[in-house]
């Protein structure tokens, strides 16, 4: 039981995991960039659903999710819009690459300017503490909540690119970004609403991670790195591909945690390694 415990707990923390994942995996379908900073827009999404609970302390914590990710669709646009565009532009890999490591380190150290580098949390309050019966064993309710909307999410996502309309001008652009411009459709402008949605999942998934555990402004690094991961061992640009490589990763996290109690993450990073080595592709090999 004791194992199927740590299988079920690695499951539900994967599912944290792969959320981490769909936004850098979203961006790099679509524009083929790396973003760098979205450790720290994960970091930002903490801080903004951490304020919005401190002042409005009469709505649900839970519902404080909307306006995290609504924060983070407009910062994602604007960020697009003045900066990120132009080094798309530029046709260099190396310049988006760049921007965005300089945007990571200004947005670590801005946020120590503004809000110190005390740790934190969210008080999931009453949903946070409450379990429930699965398989003989008692699991958390807000884990399974998560586990329950990556999935939504990420099948969301899947059905509005593949049968929207909107979601054929982002494939489309995402693979012949110089001919949709012969349509009358603007790359800029599909790229803004994609590094929209990144932030917005990021964030979102940052307020979630804040109800979890314990964060500070460097505190990105770590979830940039979990993100990369997820990214890679799924395969690049897969969507789906990002969900197994959460879960994958929080399996083998919390199982090399229960075989050395102070591994701590590297039985995941070895994970990574080994994935790098046999299959580069990752475990779906391709774009969603």
């Amino acid at each position: 039981m004791d194992w199927l415990s740590t299988l079920i707990n690695g499951l539900l923390l994967g599912g944290l995991y792969a959320l981490f994942g769909l936004g850098l995996a979203l961006v790099f379908g679509v524009m083929r960039v790396v973003n760098l900073a979205h450790g720290e827009f994960i970091v930002l999404g903490a801080y903004a659903g951490f304020f919005l609970v401190g002042w409005f302390s009469a709505v649900p914590v839970w519902a404080m999710l909307i306006p995290v990710v609504l924060i983070g669709y407009a910062f994602g646009w604007l960020l697009q819009a003045t900066l990120l565009n132009r080094a798309v532009r530029s046709g260099n890999v190396l310049t988006p690459l760049m921007l965005t490591f300089g945007l990571s380190v200004l947005l670590r150290n801005g946020m120590v300017e503004l809000f110190g580098a005390d740790s934190r949390a969210v008080d999931a309050g009453a949903l946070g503490s409450a379990s429930m019966e699965l398989f003989g064993l008692s699991v958390g309710v807000y884990p399974v909540l998560m586990l329950l909307l990556a999935l939504a999410l990420f099948a969301s996502l899947q059905w509005v690119l593949q049968h929207t309309e909107f979601g054929r001008t982002v494939r489309a652009t995402a693979d012949f970004p110089d001919v949709v411009r012969l349509m009358g459709v603007k790359p800029e402008r599909v790229f803004c609403q994609v590094m929209g949605l990144a932030a917005a999942f990021a964030m979102g998934a940052g307020y979630l991670l804040a109800q979890r555990t314990l964060f500070t402004p460097f505190s990105g690094v770590e979830r940039m790195l979990v993100a990369f991961e997820v990214v890679i061992i799924g395969g690049l640009g897969s969507f789906w591909g990002a969900v197994a490589g959460g879960l994958v990763l929080g399996v083998a996290q919390l199982f090399g945690q229960r075989f050395d109690s102070n591994a701590g993450s590297l039985y995941a990073h070895l994970l990574f390694l080994v994935t790098l080595m046999l299959r580069p592709k990752g475990l779906a090999g391709g774009r969603a």
